[in-house]
């Protein structure tokens, strides 16, 4: 019966590391930005830089 239990537990129950979890297919560019920036990846200076860029359309590439 215990094995039955151990072998029938979710894994939360498990203690078995959960990946992270993937943003939903419909996040916005300045969710993902928002996200990244609460996970530490980018400091507040890049955030908001790029968080200026995607609000004013950014800066227009020229091919020389």
């Amino acid at each position: 019966m215990l094995l039955f239990r151990a072998l029938n537990r979710s894994p939360e129950h498990t203690g078995a590391p959960t990946p992270p979890s993937a943003p939903p297919a419909s996040a916005t560019p300045e969710q993902l930005l928002a996200e990244r920036f609460a996970r530490g990846e980018i400091d507040e200076d890049e955030y908001r830089r790029r968080l200026e860029v995607l609000r004013t359309g950014g800066p227009t590439l020229t091919k020389r």
